[in-house]
């Protein structure tokens, strides 16, 4: 037995684009910060040292590129300061982990610098994707318990975390991120594996596809740190560009994605009807105030872009997405996928499943898409299925479900038996963990 009153569990989602974590039986996370770093390598970095040790990744477990090459920042703040020769890296592609030095430096801020907690006092459970392999199950348990030594480690799959959030056992998971959409078929608390799709649009695409819209209207979106604002008199602001020579190229369009994600949350919202360029061409505009005080005017954009969603290949009509073609053109619109995972399951539980599709994800909390994904499922499916969405009405929760769930997970008397501890790892190995946490 691990749990008791003394020590609770930490619970870590690393996400595509935000990384949760925070104690276990709370009801949102203690820290929330992006999943991407600042990297610059040492070599650039020698000529401007600065120190910044706190985020530097100082006990890097064995990587291809050799020790001390390279600085990491992690955390919002330290991202939102510019250096010079900073990339903006992320550890997952897919949302599999492809840099392992970069997800310690995550797990590194997040217990160390934002919990304040000494891992070796808490058992951890972490969120994963369904695609997860095996070996990066193992690593992730090495690591855990070699260089974190906690004293015990449970691996759950998002979806299944996601239902435990809502309440439900069987229920089908419709969790849209900033990388990627997964629809995963949960039952009695499993993922169905054989019936999981998913597809490359999730909010980062969607943000990517609304600067482009807007570039082609002529309307740059300039970076926090490329201009100063001056008040020449009361309530009179003057902008004066700034030019910095040595900002990459990836740190710059971090920088407009931060805005653009935010302009894309305050005015998009999903259409009631698939779009159409000739019925939404005079709609009224919505107005923005960038940063640097210009404000711009958003009219269609707000309904197109949520809409790529549903119907791919619009993403093809926004100037300097046509690279896309391939990927807009071979992926399926949520209520096909959603549709299409049901089919690949059981006809028992087909019913049960058309009954409780439960939104999750940061993209899932925009306006209307709820409403619009019902609509156009009772549109598409069988007529005997009663189709249900269900979305928790708070748009937190909705951002936060998988981590919720791992936090509910986490605080359970039931659950307690259900850790692999240290002792197991010590006798059998990371293979074990296959085993523990199936």
């Amino acid at each position: 037995m691990y749990g008791g009153d003394e020590v609770s569990a930490i619970v870590i989602d690393l996400g595509s684009h935000t990384c949760k974590a925070g104690y276990a039986g709370e009801d949102a996370p203690k820290a929330v910060f992006p999943s991407v770093v600042g990297c610059i390598d040492q070599m650039d970095a020698d000529d401007d040292k600065e120190n910044n040790d706190s985020e530097t990744n100082n006990n890097n477990v064995d990587s291809n590129k050799p020790k001390g090459k390279r600085r990491l920042y992690v955390g919002s703040q330290a991202l939102g300061f510019r250096r010079d020769h900073m990339e903006v890296v992320s550890p997952l592609k897919d949302g599999v982990v492809v840099d392992w030095d970069i997800v310690d430096s995550i797990w590194d801020h997040a217990l160390k610098d934002c919990l304040l907690v000494d891992p070796k006092e808490h058992p951890m459970l972490l969120a994963e994707p369904s695609s997860n392999t095996q070996q990066q199950r193992e690593r992730t348990a090495e690591l855990m318990f070699e260089k974190y030594k906690v004293p015990a480690l449970f691996l759950a799959k998002n979806a299944v975390l996601t239902s435990f959030a809502s309440g439900r056992a069987t229920s089908v998971v419709v969790d849209s991120g900033g990388g990627s959409t997964t629809v995963a078929p949960v039952h009695d608390g499993y993922v169905l594996q054989k019936a999981v799709s998913s597809s490359p649009i999730g909010g980062e695409f969607l943000t990517d596809c609304l600067m482009k819209s807007l570039e082609s209207k002529g309307i740059v979106i300039k970076p926090r740190y490329s201009f100063k604002r001056k008040e020449i008199q009361p309530g009179v602001f003057q902008t004066v560009d700034v030019d910095f020579p040595h900002t990459t190229e990836s740190y710059k369009l971090y920088s407009q994605r931060v805005i653009a994600s935010d302009i894309k949350e305050c005015v998009c919202r999903a259409p009631d009807t698939p779009y159409d360029e000739s019925a939404y061409s005079n709609i009224p505009m919505t107005p923005y105030e960038l940063p640097d005080g210009q404000t711009i005017e958003i009219g269609a954009d707000r309904f197109k872009i949520p809409d790529i969603l549903f119907n791919p290949p619009l993403a093809q009509t926004i100037p300097g997405m046509d690279n896309l073609a391939e990927i807009s053109s071979s992926v399926r619109g949520l209520p096909q996928m959603v549709i299409e995972s049901i089919n690949r399951c059981d006809v028992d539980i087909r019913k049960e499943l058309f009954g409780s599709i439960l939104l999750a994800g940061g993209t899932a909390s925009m306006q209307q898409l709820k409403e619009r994904l019902e609509k156009d499922l009772l549109e598409e499916s069988p007529q005997a299925a009663r189709v249900k969405v269900l979305a928790s009405g708070n748009a937190t929760e909705r951002r936060f479900s998988v981590w919720i769930g791992g936090s509910i997970l986490a605080s359970l008397g039931s659950f307690q038996q259900m850790w692999f501890s240290k002792s197991e790892y010590e006798e059998h190995g990371a293979s074990y963990i296959q085993r523990k946490c199936p």
